[in-house]
C-alpha cells in the first residue's frame, strides 16, 4: 500500500484525538455520577468505608486522566511524525550547511 494514500490529515487526526479525549471525559462523568450515588447509598455507613469509596474513586479518575494524557501525547506524536518536521539537530546541521554553503559562494564571488 502506498504510505501517502494511508496518511491521515492533521485536521484527521486531531479529530480523532477530540473524540478520544471526549470519551475519556464522559467516563469520568459517568463515574462521578456512580461515585455521587453511592456517596448518597453511603450516607449511613461507617466513615472508614466513605474512605475507601473516595479513595476507589480517586485512583479510578487519576487512572481516566493518565489514559487521556497518553492518548493525546501519543496522537499528537504520531501527527507531528505524519508531518515530517525536522527536529531541532536537523535544523541546526541545514542551517550549518546554509552557512558554509554561503560562504563558498562568496570566496567564489571575490575570486571572479
Amino acid at each position: 500500500m502506498d504510505g501517502a494514500k494511508d496518511r491521515k490529515s492533521p485536521g484527521e487526526v486531531f479529530e480523532r484525538l477530540w473524540g478520544q479525549a471526549l470519551l475519556a471525559v464522559s467516563a469520568a462523568e459517568e463515574e462521578a455520577t456512580r461515585a455521587v450515588q453511592r456517596a448518597a447509598e453511603l450516607a449511613g455507613s461507617s466513615q472508614e468505608e466513605v474512605r475507601r469509596q473516595v479513595r476507589e474513586f480517586s485512583d479510578r479518575l487519576a487512572g481516566h486522566r493518565k489514559d487521556l494524557e497518553r492518548n493525546v501525547e501519543e496522537g499528537v506524536r504520531t501527527a507531528l511524525a505524519r508531518l515530517r518536521l525536522p527536529r531541532r539537530d536537523e535544523l541546526q546541521e541545514l542551517h550549518g550547511r546554509l552557512d558554509r554553503l554561503s560562504q563558498r559562494l562568496e570566496a567564489l564571488e571575490r575570486k571572479a
